[in-house]
């Protein structure tokens, strides 16, 4: 449980007895803010193309984003036309999330996140790979029919670094600080401990959705 994470919780708590006594106005109220999400202080800026931005951040060496991906998949193919869902790695540190980084965004420059993006979850969570350096890298693309050569180049490119340079600061705008995590709207951050369990993370996104087209949220 991270900073943020036990203040919300202890927001919950002092939420409980009202809660009990009052069911339906609970229903009425959930998500609640400072509970379920977060309301960010500075918003941050959104793709001004109509649409509802969600973003998931990860990082692919962390269980949980492991765990929670089959979820999360199933859940952003059903989101609605106005919505616009995209991924960003995070980086705690250079190594290995770095690397990591890198290896999202060079897959997604080649379109090859929806053939690859799981591969790379499996690799390091039940092969054991770090993917962390490039040869080690090298070597599991090439060994699933990824030109190795192409993919190195795009890894080690300027667009691919900088990419990784504007999630960087896009997570820190949002003040990551545990994945998995959903940010909503540039406006709203929502952790599994908020939701109750990872998996339940998309209803609170849900709801928050409903609250925006209503001009409510």
């Amino acid at each position: 449980m991270n900073r943020r994470e036990f203040s919300a919780s202890l927001v919950a708590a002092g939420l409980g007895s009202a809660a009990l006594s009052s069911p339906a106005q609970a229903q009425a109220n959930w998500p609640a803010e400072g509970v379920n999400y977060v309301r960010l202080s500075q918003p941050v800026p959104v793709p001004q193309n109509g649409k509802i931005e969600v973003i998931e951040f990860f990082w692919y060496g962390c269980p949980h984003c492991n765990a929670f991906e089959p979820t999360l998949d199933a859940w952003q193919k059903t989101l609605p036309a106005d919505v616009a869902f995209r991924r960003i790695p995070v980086a705690f540190s250079e190594e290995p999330f770095g690397a990591h980084q890198r290896i999202f965004f060079a897959l997604d420059a080649m379109g090859l996140v929806p053939t690859m993006h799981r591969k790379v979850f499996y690799a390091i969570h039940n092969e054991r790979m770090r993917l962390a350096k490039p040869d080690e890298i090298q070597a599991f693309m090439a060994k699933n029919r990824v030109d190795a050569a192409k993919f190195m180049e795009a890894f080690n490119s300027f667009s691919v670094q900088t990419k990784a340079m504007q999630a960087r600061q896009l997570a820190q705008a949002y003040k990551i600080d545990a994945v998995p995590a959903l940010g909503v709207a540039g406006r709203y951050y929502i952790t599994g401990t908020m939701a109750g369990t990872n998996e339940r993370m998309p209803a609170v996104v849900d709801a928050l959705l409903a609250k925006i087209r209503k001009g409510a949220a």
